[in-house]
């Protein structure tokens, strides 16, 4: 690694923005003195970072695959002191296949899928992830395992968008059918009642009761790919489902079905949940730039997190953000608290 000269001026970093990223994703670093003497080089730790944009005050680059979390520019034999730190997502499985948000359990334990293509019965449906000690295998039989929700007794919800059920699965994996005929069955969550909701993407909201009572909740425009689905604030629904558009929007519906855009802009909106601030997170692209994108409670967006193929996000007891991809889990240690589910 290159070492610093005490008696040059070192590059300087003022601002990365966004604050976090996985592998894949692009920061953009501000400053001065990038390239006194040479193209800059930007580091991660011992590992080098493609620059796709150099210059003396900003440079763009691509995080790579073994980062860590010290990002430094080196222009020569002259590097930028102190290094800068950054959240860097940490893969804790690969080898997944999720569509949608993973869930998270009482005691931190991560469930995602391996979904499949449209029809297809996979080995396993549902993969259970012990941070220490990786994924294990936890279901199967389900084809076109969609989305995961808990319960407030720590039940586990999962949608089959192929067969349009929701099945119910106790913690030792146990599962049975526990309502059905909800056409395209995507996204799920839970109100504070207990009342389970089912994105049907064809367009319909499902709500069912405790006592398993089916209604229509709300209608919405139709998704190409599935609605996701997170109560925020005041009881209110926020739903994302991607369309044609490449300016899509995330809708609110209030605890009467009165639906109204809340925010409109981004590109493939995926996977969101809340913080306890009520700051909405979600998985979109936004002004061209992919990852997590932060919306606060008056509707302002930013890039909280860069990364390619991000499907879905949620929050942990401890704080970190678990991010899937189409193929991958990341762990970020935000430090951020999540607005509780139930």
């Amino acid at each position: 690694m290159p070492s610093r000269k005490l008696s040059d001026p070192a590059p300087h970093i003022a601002q990365v923005s966004p604050e976090a990223a996985i592998p894949g994703g692009e920061l953009r670093i501000r400053g001065k003195g990038f390239a006194q003497s040479a193209r800059p080089r930007v580091l991660f730790g011992e590992s080098f970072a493609p620059v796709v944009v150099g210059s003396d005050s900003l440079i763009i680059a691509r995080v790579p695959e073994n980062a860590s979390g010290d990002l430094m520019i080196a222009s020569g034999q002259i590097v930028s002191f102190p290094p800068w730190h950054c959240d860097i997502g940490i893969p804790l499985a690969e080898g997944l296949h999720p569509v949608s948000s993973p869930a998270v359990d009482h005691r931190g334990q991560i469930f995602t899928t391996f979904s499949g293509s449209r029809g297809q019965s996979t080995p396993v449906s549902v993969f259970r992830i012990d941070p220490s000690e990786g994924a294990q295998p936890f279901l199967s039989d389900i084809i076109n395992a969609t989305a995961l929700a808990f319960n407030a007794e720590g039940t586990l919800f999962v949608s089959s968008r192929h067969e349009g059920i929701v099945y119910q699965v106790s913690p030792r994996g146990e599962m049975s059918v526990y309502v059905e005929g909800m056409g395209v069955a995507t996204g799920l969550a839970f109100d504070e009642q207990e009342n389970l909701y089912v994105g049907d993407r064809s367009g319909t909201i499902f709500k069912i009761s405790r006592d398993r009572q089916i209604y229509v909740f709300a209608t919405i425009e139709p998704s190409v790919a599935a609605y996701h689905l997170a109560f925020g604030p005041a009881g209110y629904l926020y739903v994302t489902g991607p369309t044609t558009s490449s300016y899509d929007c995330v809708h609110r519906i209030s605890r009467d079905g009165e639906v109204e855009v809340f925010f409109r802009g981004l590109g493939r909106p995926q996977g969101l949940a809340f913080d306890i601030d009520g700051n909405l997170y979600v998985a979109a692209s936004h002004a061209g730039r992919r990852g997590i994108v932060r919306l606060t409670p008056d509707r302002q967006p930013s890039l909280f997190a860069s990364g390619p193929g991000m499907v879905g996000l949620a929050f942990t007891p401890s704080g970190a953000m678990d991010i899937t991809t189409t193929n991958t889990l990341y762990r970020l240690d935000v430090g951020i608290t999540g607005r509780p589910l139930y």
